[in-house]
């Protein structure tokens, strides 16, 4: 009986131990940041960065620049930055600078035009144009990774609001300095797309997930490798986090992480899965999470997991962190 107690007493122990050490999210705060969706995100030197993005579709996107040590206390750069094709923009960052690139201007005001400028900083208030018009066609919502010494622009859409299938792009191009620009392939093995994401994991690109917006809706969920950005192989034609747009993800713990999205049929998601290589999912459940959304900001800084920001029905400026435990086995 003694013994059956003690086993009894350690499970119970066991349990409550894991519950503690589970991993949840937690909600660091309200950004001082206007809500947004579509905007540029960096981590750059020690700080979380948010610029530009999207209000509404009827004004010019914003070009203001907002830092923070800690995900709580934010500090307005600057309000007038001289780059202007913010919404849904590239964004990186790679030789010590931040980088903005392509992106959208003016919603679907007169004189709306997507970009292929590049514009590059060191403090967020004063930005470098490396050139004004990229070799790669004017484009938003692209992939975008730092992979053997360069950056990587992969697929995107020319269009936006007013666009078609032919908008849609899957070449794939690389720079060692955001001035002159190398097309690697013009048709990548992946189908044309925007609103996807990118990730470097293992010494190999992944692309995955996107489609096209309007006219014509279509979302996937498939999931593409490379070890040279020219040849591409599928890991899986359908991951289990359902076919998706304007989703986030992140390198984190060794694994590449999907968080929310958005899809006609099913609006938007509030799930996050991870996969150390593309092929096998598996989804984190949590007690607590962010509301579902779309085109939120997603950050590894201070080793946790970033949300903040995107479109949760109402805009939305909260920011949220999720911490793995050291012993956290999935």
């Amino acid at each position: 009986m003694k013994l059956i107690t003690a086993f009894l007493l350690f499970c119970a122990s066991a349990a409550s131990h894991a519950q503690v050490n589970a991993p949840d999210w937690k909600l660091e705060g309200t950004a001082a940041w206007q809500p947004r969706d579509s905007q540029g995100e960096f981590v750059f030197r020690d700080k979380l960065w948010i610029m530009g993005g999207w209000f509404q579709s009827f004004q010019a996107p914003p070009r203001d620049v907002w830092s923070s040590a800690d995900g709580h206390a934010w500090s307005l750069v600057t309000t007038n930055t001289p780059w202007i094709h913010s919404d849904l923009p590239m964004n990186i960052v790679f030789k010590d600078r931040m980088w903005m690139m392509g992106g959208w201007y003016n919603g679907r005001l007169p004189g709306h035009s997507a970009g292929n400028q590049v514009w590059c900083s060191t403090d967020g208030a004063k930005w470098e144009q490396a050139t004004c018009a990229a070799s790669w066609s004017p484009r938003i919502a692209a992939g975008i990774v730092e992979f053997h010494g360069r950056m990587w622009i992969l697929g995107g859409t020319e269009n936006y609001y007013f666009g078609d299938e032919r908008s849609l792009k899957n070449d794939v191009w690389s720079s060692s300095d955001g001035k002159d620009w190398k097309l690697e392939t013009a048709k990548a093995g992946w189908s044309p797309r925007a609103y996807h994401q990118a990730v470097v994991l293992n010494d190999r690109i992944y692309v995955f997930g996107g489609g096209n917006y309007v006219p014509t809706h279509h979302a996937k969920n498939d999931v593409w490798s490379s070890g040279d950005g020219v040849s591409w192989r599928c890991e899986t034609e359908a991951a289990p986090w359902g076919p998706r747009l304007w989703f986030s993800s992140a390198v984190y713990r060794g694994r590449m992480w999907v968080l929310g999205g958005w899809s006609k049929e099913k609006d938007n998601f509030g799930d996050v899965w991870h996969s150390t290589d593309g092929k096998s999912w598996q989804r984190l459940e949590t007690k607590t999470c962010w509301k579902s959304r779309h085109e939120h900001s997603a950050f590894v800084f201070k080793d946790k997991l970033w949300v903040a920001g995107g479109h949760a029905r109402p805009l939305n400026s909260e920011v949220w962190s999720l911490h793995l435990p050291a012993d956290w086995k999935p």
